[in-house]
């Protein structure tokens, strides 16, 4: 097909289906004609200012009709756009904006508010860098991804096909804007003449507020963390039992889900495919299964399957040598929709290598590819510490603590010790009503892992543990807490 670049996709859309729905917002509608107006007023004000084309802006805003519009504004006038947390401190995000040269926007609503003309510009190069996406920043400042036009085409051509995403589609979009997973619930679903049905960020842990959005509207795709589908089953359980039986396929991404988790799923969306997703921000979606609804965890945990269409993959053993068959090693891939490196260039090192078959990024994901070709993740290269000299990995001790039904979470923080070089310190969620003790959770894990790793001390809560705005497990914040609780209270020792 020959190249048509986002921003032209979505004005076509707006052009041939003016009046339909484009964004669902709180229960009332967005249509494409609306969308464009706004996007065509921001377009004019963005003009007025007088920036450069070659430099990227920074859109700091939560997600809301208005935003998404700025950001289809700089797509039209082929501005590089910097989408960041809105939740960034304001000197963490300082210091974002000066390492990418932006310029920050004024506020969405008053860019949106305007009126005025702006004439569609020529077609963009595929090869221009149109959105800049940050990593997590776990480390420091966030990384800054940039993305270009083409790989953007790519992917959203490969979503839209695989999950049947059109001009009669609704798709819940869960993810704060600045998220990669945006790429399919806003950019995929606009640029097939869908609508997409927008969670408040300030409401994503409402379940009042996700229902709502349900009924106001039906969806046929969602996509999500495992947080999501616990708040609809709360839902849809304090409802008596209601059924979203309009789901045709539920994405489940971005942390593992459990088996308790998972359970309620089937009956809450009897007619969705559900489907496990993998990537990583700067490759995109690269690996996806099927689950089966009846043995959902094959392995002990649900797969992330296979590549899916262009995505080459290897498995690296510790030595750099890659696996031909079944092992356990770091993952190591290529898709068609990665960023081609870093902002700065300095960060590739160690993490992008040429290969004779493309440019591969090392994940620092660690698989286990099964016999049949399907890979499970076992956690993360960096998340593996030496205790007493034996090599740790802390995801597979929490996920030991885990597997006990009265544990609801748990994160293994490893933390500096004279005689062992590291201990464990396990934080450990009780569910709701349990009696659980150090000494259960110690008989429960002592037959699934080494005596070596065994949690040295355990730390037992029964307040939730910090998330992020997505759901994901916040281990820094857990990490805080831990250490401010042991210096408030003594922690439970365990042994070992």
């Amino acid at each position: 097909m020959p190249w048509r670049s986002l921003p032209g996709r979505i004005a076509e859309q707006a052009m041939i289906r003016p009046q339909a729905p484009a964004l669902l917002w709180h229960a009332e509608e967005v249509s494409y004609a609306e969308l464009r107006r706004m996007a065509g007023a921001a377009a004019v004000q963005l003009v007025g200012l007088g920036l450069p084309s070659v430099e990227p802006v920074a859109m700091v805003a939560k997600k809301s009709p208005e935003a998404i519009a700025v950001v289809l504004a700089c797509l039209m006038l082929r501005q590089p756009v910097l989408l960041p947390s809105a939740e960034l401190g304001a000197e963490t995000l300082a210091g974002l904006l000066d390492r990418c040269g932006a310029r920050r926007l004024p506020d969405p609503g008053q860019l949106t508010c305007g009126g005025g003309e702006f004439a569609d510009p020529e077609e963009s190069d595929p090869d221009d860098v149109v959105l800049l996406l940050t990593t997590s920043g776990s480390t420091g400042l966030p990384k800054v991804v940039p993305l270009t036009g083409g790989a953007v085409e790519r992917f959203t051509d490969w979503a839209a096909d695989y999950f049947g995403i059109g001009p009669e589609s609704g798709v819940l979009n869960y993810a704060p804007l600045n998220f990669d997973l945006c790429l399919l619930d806003i950019w995929t679903t606009l640029a097939r003449g869908g609508c997409v049905t927008l969670i408040d960020q300030d409401l994503a842990a409402n379940p009042a507020h996700l229902l709502a959005q349900f009924r106001a509207r039906p969806v046929q795709v969602v996509q999500g963390v495992p947080m999501l589908y616990q708040l609809l089953a709360q839902a849809a359980e304090a409802d008596h039992g209601l059924m979203l039986d309009g789901v045709e396929h539920a994405l489940l991404t971005g942390d593992a889900v459990s088996a308790r988790g998972f359970e309620p799923l089937p009956a809450l969306l009897p007619k969705a495919i559900f489907h496990n997703v993998y990537g990583c921000t700067e490759t995109n979606d690269s690996f996806i299964h099927t689950i089966d609804p009846m043995d959902p965890m094959p392995y002990g945990t649900v797969p992330i399957g296979r590549p899916i269409d262009g995505v080459r993959a290897l498995v690296l053993d510790e030595d750099g040598a890659e696996l031909d068959g079944p092992g356990r090693g770091e993952l190591v891939v290529s898709t068609p929709f990665q960023t081609v490196g870093y902002l700065d260039s300095e960060l590739d090192r160690g993490v992008f290598s040429e290969r004779p078959d493309g440019r591969y990024y090392r994940t620092g994901d660690l698989v286990r590819r099964h016999a049949d070709g399907v890979l499970t993740l076992e956690g993360r290269r960096d998340y593996v510490v030496k205790v007493r000299g034996v090599r740790i990995n802390t995801t597979e001790v929490e996920a030991a603590l885990r597997s006990h039904p009265a544990v609801d979470e748990a994160v293994v923080l490893a933390e500096p010790d004279e005689l062992a070089g590291m201990r464990l310190h396990a934080v450990v969620e009780r569910a709701e009503g349990a009696r659980l003790n150090s000494l259960i959770i110690r008989q429960h894990i002592a037959g699934l892992l080494p005596r070596v790793a065994i949690p040295s001390t355990v730390e037992l809560v029964d307040t939730p543990l910090p998330r992020t705005s997505t759901g994901k497990l916040d281990r820094k914040a857990v990490q805080r807490v831990s250490r401010q609780a042991q210096t408030d209270r003594p922690t439970t020792a365990t042994g070992g």
